[in-house]
């Protein structure tokens, strides 16, 4: 302990004689020395240090951010393939939509067009129905006045025949076929 005191006994007397020498006492001046020179090492090695330490973490950073960049990159083109993916599913549903439209309303057209097909056999059935019963009608009319007719017209000649009469037509009948006959000889 005796040493490091004079020792720095000796640097403050350094300072007031104004002159520098070197302390040979290997045991007394050994802490001065090695302070000084750790102080130096660390004045001017911390920059050596620092730069050693700061290129590692320099060099990790950049490597981070290039893969960062390659990560993005690969998203934008990611991004942009889904992107026209998207482009040609929304066209895509456009023309479904379009075309389902289209169906739409082509079997609407269809339809209408069906139906008012069906109506017109049916309108058409209906009037041939009407045309046919009212022929069966007016078919059913002449006959029952027909048979009134031929029932009241032999009521008349039943009524109003009487033998000779009837004996005058029957000969008037076979005269007239038998000149018809003659005729067609």
């Amino acid at each position: 302990m005796k040493n490091i005191t004079d020792s720095f006994v000796s640097v403050g007397h350094w300072a007031s004689a104004g002159s520098f020498e070197f302390n040979t006492d290997i045991l007394a001046t050994n802490p001065i020395n090695l302070s000084v020179v750790l102080g130096v090492l660390i004045f001017f090695g911390k920059g050596v240090c620092a730069s050693c330490v700061f290129q590692e973490r320099k060099q990790r950073i950049l490597s981070t951010i290039r893969n960062s960049e390659e990560l993005r990159r690969g998203a934008i083109e990611q991004l942009e393939r889904a992107r026209v993916r998207l482009r040609k599913v929304e066209i895509e549903a456009d023309e479904y939509r379009t075309n389902g439209y289209y169906e739409i309303e082509r079997e609407k057209g269809n339809l209408i067009n069906a139906t008012c097909n069906s109506l017109e056999r049916l309108e058409n059935y209906k009037n041939e129905t009407l045309f046919f019963e009212k022929q069966r009608a007016i078919n059913q009319v002449r006959q029952q006045v027909l048979q009134q007719a031929l029932q009241r017209a032999l009521g008349t000649l039943n009524s109003c025949l009487n033998i000779k009469l009837h004996f005058r037509t029957i000969s008037a009948n076979i005269d007239i076929l038998g000149s018809m006959e003659e005729i067609t000889d």
